[in-house]
């Protein structure tokens, strides 16, 4: 296995593990921001708002984890270009010295 092929399933390891902590991040963070409005909501203090106030929370929170995976992705695009890019250039380099 190549420096490189090494080098790019450690940015899949990491690119993954990124991904999934910040969905189970999401998760807990959704659960954890749901209780005052539990509680709230337990005392009447809502008065009817609860669904529009929790869908609010819930879509805003998911938009900033939505957004971390999506930088996730891109960051990882970027990277396998960039690896790919080294990967051309190394077999052009070989290929420089070589007669038909």
């Amino acid at each position: 296995m190549s420096f490189l092929t090494r080098i790019e399933a450690l940015k899949d390891l990491i690119q993954e593990a990124v991904d999934k902590g910040a969905t189970t991040v999401e998760q807990i963070h959704q659960t954890i921001a749901a209780m005052p409005l539990d509680a709230l909501e337990k005392r009447g203090l809502l008065e009817g708002k609860a669904s529009q106030v929790r869908e609010t929370q819930a879509a805003t929170i998911g938009a900033v984890y939505d957004a971390i995976r999506k930088v996730n992705q891109e960051v990882g695009d970027l990277a396998s270009g960039l690896i790919e890019s080294l990967e051309d250039q190394i077999a052009a380099q070989k290929n420089i010295g070589k007669k038909d």
